[in-house]
């Protein structure tokens, strides 16, 4: 599949989606822009593709295999459709990077946390990567495995399950979300990553809802952060840059 941005065709990402269905789906967040949802969160075509079954409760706190058959299934069906990557709308699809990536031909990128193996080797080893999570307790040691992250790579992790707004939104699919609030509360987590002496060198955001905050906690810490948005331009560019052609790319 091919979109259209200033009257050039050019490639488009598909985005595996949560089940709209479900009340249990962080619905709130999605008029932000630069949340994954947002229209536009993205200067390239996507085509969003819902997952059955695919909400917090069974991709977030308790992993399901028929999500994950469902999610496989759905990136087919992406790549019938013709566009040329696949990614996914929350981090801890991470647990199904291998399945996915298996299932398709185009590129696969489930999850934020493929960048920290990248990250961690831009700096000194002794130095640590900070990661910001949805859910601190669910966030386990096969989900970073899954993803390349090692014993090797130090890593601190701090989680949205210690915020009011948050676990507000979580719990209940009608509250009304305080974004200014929010905003203050993961960025309080993310200068407590920083404080010495964890010697944090740079943020990964593993929840897919936290890009509109990057730019405050960037200007917050002082530290590089890394999200899905920062990751999604960066394989767009790989699938169709051609800034340096040296002839015409139709």
């Amino acid at each position: 599949m091919k979109g259209r941005i200033e009257g050039k065709t050019v490639p488009v990402v598909g985005i595996l989606g949560w089940d709209k269905k479900s009340n249990d789906t962080l619905a709130q967040l999605e008029s932000i822009p630069g949340n994954i949802s947002h229209p536009d969160t993205f200067s390239f075509p996507v085509m969003y593709k819902e997952v059955p079954g695919a909400c917090y409760q069974t991709v977030v706190v308790n992993p399901d295999k028929g999500v994950q058959d469902a999610m496989i299934k759905s990136a087919r069906m992406l790549e019938e459709a013709g566009v040329h990557a696949i990614m996914g709308n929350c981090g801890f699809d991470a647990l199904f990077q291998k399945d996915l990536a298996e299932a398709v031909r185009v590129p696969v990128f489930t999850s934020s946390l493929l960048l920290v193996p990248l990250v961690y080797r831009m700096f000194a080893k002794a130095r640590n990567i900070g990661i910001i999570t949805a859910d601190k307790p669910f966030l386990t040691k096969e989900h970073l495995q899954a993803v390349g992250i090692t014993d090797e790579i130090p890593i601190r992790i701090s989680g949205l399950d210690k915020t009011e707004e948050f676990q507000k939104i979580r719990s209940d699919i009608n509250a009304t979300l305080d974004v200014e609030k929010l905003e203050k509360e993961v960025l309080h987590l993310a200068e407590e990553l920083v404080r010495e002496p964890t010697q944090i060198v740079a943020i990964v955001l593993e929840c897919t809802d936290l890009p509109p905050f990057a730019a405050a906690i960037r200007k917050s810490t002082g530290v590089p952060v890394f999200d899905i948005v920062t990751l999604a331009y960066m394989v767009y560019e790989a699938i169709s840059g051609n800034r340096w052609s040296y002839s015409p790319i139709e």
